[in-house]
């Protein structure tokens, strides 16, 4: 399985909080397909996105959470990438979820860390990495893909600060196989 896809989700971010807004499909598009469509995809993008181990019982209140902060985050990333100042609805989504729970983290006998927590404790905790991301050194980093119908985010973590799209196996590969069809239909 390619790496940057787990369990129907894509992870081409470098953030958890990015990848949660990529949870929305086709944005663009006229019908968007949300992957959070249950309480039970919720719980499934939790492992999938190594936020939690643990299994979790996501209810439709921590969906709609879920799905309100996904919204704040990109809306706030892309006034972020525009220069502009975040919109306050948004901070305030933000900031409102945020505050609202505390995850357990253990450092298990394996030496690995191990988080846990409800679904709505979980929501906080990428609430809270959305909040240090957006607000941090790493803001000026973040970046929305170049490919015409892509709408991912990812943090730009190239030497060069010069990464154009979210995945060079999959939007860049398809950008660039269109630029050498152009450029061998022209001459």
């Amino acid at each position: 399985m390619d790496a940057e896809m787990r369990d129907g989700f894509s992870f081409f971010g470098g953030h958890p909080a990015l990848d949660l807004c990529a949870t929305l499909r086709g944005r663009s598009k006229p019908t968007p397909q949300d992957l959070l469509a249950a309480p039970g995809d919720l719980n499934r993008w939790f492992r999938a996105a190594g936020v939690t181990s643990s299994a979790v019982a996501a209810t439709q209140d921590d969906l709609v959470a879920a799905r309100k902060l996904r919204e704040a985050i990109y809306v706030i990333a892309l006034a972020i990438i525009d220069g502009e100042t975040p919109p306050p609805a948004a901070r305030a989504t933000l900031n409102r979820i945020a505050d609202s729970g505390s995850v357990r983290v253990k450092l298990s006998a394996d030496g690995l860390v191990q988080v846990s927590g409800s679904a709505a404790e979980l929501i906080a905790a990428v609430a809270q990495g959305a909040v240090r991301l957006l607000g941090g050194d790493a803001a000026d980093r973040i970046r929305q893909c170049e490919a015409e119908v892509c709408t991912r985010l990812f943090v730009d973590l190239s030497r060069r600060r010069d990464r154009r799209w979210c995945s060079m196996s999959s939007c860049g590969n398809r950008a660039k196989v269109a630029e050498f069809r152009r450029r061998a239909r022209k001459g």
